[in-house]
């Protein structure tokens, strides 16, 4: 039985060829699954009775279960997503008050093999890589559930995307090519897996590259973030001055701020240190407690000081809106768990 969610116009005119139907017909399937989000084959109404028929003896549109949804006092969607194998990840969609804007917060892995300590779902451990079919789902679930056509997409979900590369480079190719999502809406969030930054230098990646940094030097970084002992931050500069260069594409650099530890006067000065010749916006992250550890969230005026500071030194700076924090759906504190 074939699964029709993920697969290129090509290989759907493969089984159409099998049915004896012209390649229109397979368009036709291509539309009702990309852009209209059907769950079923009988709602695709422009094909015959006869030929639904015959296509459902040889395939279906998807065998992702939604096992959970939830939904935040600001209209954020969280998902718990349950695979074939019985493995889940969560997927979010966000929605913003007068913007058009519906991004998708897509998983990339099973678990996390990164275990940031201030991130849920490292926590589970590495379990596996999704495949590129399986990230494409995740935004057809959203978009055959709520009937909305998502603008962007965001690997910040669970996982180290650049740690399954090849996936999520096939589904960021499908987004681009059959849901009609443009590269530059599409951003892809690492830790700082130096290699595969300069892959992604050499593939010329049009999409944005954002760094999950967190921390203005050493010392504090590898307490929040153990990939700092394996790629510390003087070689990280490194990768992202060099796919500056090779691409032109300016950075997003993602900072969590958290109270007492990397919200200080002098943090900031050793940020804008750091990134004073990297061409890059910067995102604070207020950070959103969870129940595995005892970091706190600032208050406004610090965050408010924080980024202050960090524009007196010319930079784009702004601070991400908090959404689904009620549905633990905000930035770490996706885990996985199924409540077993």
């Amino acid at each position: 039985m074939k699964i029709l969610s993920g697969l290129s116009l090509k290989e759907i005119e493969e089984i159409t060829d099998t049915l004896g139907a012209s390649k229109f017909r397979a368009r036709q399937i291509h539309n009702w699954i990309y852009l209209k989000s059907v769950s079923e084959i009988d709602e695709m109404t422009d094909l015959s009775i006869k030929f639904r028929e015959e296509l459902r003896q040889v395939a279906k549109i998807t065998d992702v279960k939604i096992k959970v949804k939830q939904e935040s006092s600001d209209g954020t969607l969280k998902y718990l997503l349950k695979y074939p194998d019985g493995e889940c990840v969560e997927t979010v969609l966000m929605r913003f008050d007068n913007r058009a804007n519906l991004t998708a917060c897509v998983s990339s892995q099973v678990g996390c093999a990164v275990n940031c300590s201030f991130c849920a779902t490292g926590k589970r451990g590495f379990i596996r890589n999704l495949t590129y079919k399986e990230i494409v789902e995740q935004v057809l679930t959203i978009q055959r559930d709520t009937g909305l056509k998502v603008t962007n997409v965001v690997f910040m979900g669970q996982g180290e995307p650049l740690l399954n590369l090849d996936n999520v480079l096939k589904a960021m190719e499908i987004f681009n090519e059959n849901f009609q999502i443009g590269a530059r809406r599409i951003t892809v969030s690492t830790s700082g897996i130096v290699p595969q930054i300069e892959k992604l230098a050499q593939n010329d990646m049009q999409s944005t590259l954002a760094i999950s940094l967190h921390a203005p030097n050493h010392e504090i970084r590898a307490k929040l973030m153990q990939i700092e002992n394996k790629y510390p931050m003087d070689e990280l500069k490194k990768a992202l001055k060099n796919y500056v260069e090779k691409t032109g594409r300016r950075i997003t650099v993602e900072y969590l701020l958290i109270k007492d530890l990397n919200d200080t006067l002098e943090s900031a000065k050793q940020l804008v240190n750091y990134l004073h010749d990297i061409k890059c916006n910067i995102n604070l992250i207020p950070y959103n407690p969870t129940e595995k550890n005892d970091y706190q969230k600032p208050s406004g005026n610090s965050i408010m000081r924080f980024k202050s500071l960090l524009e007196q030194s010319g930079k784009k700076v702004t601070v991400r809106l908090e959404r689904g924090s009620d549905i633990d759906a905000a930035c770490g504190q996706l885990s996985g768990k199924t409540g077993k």
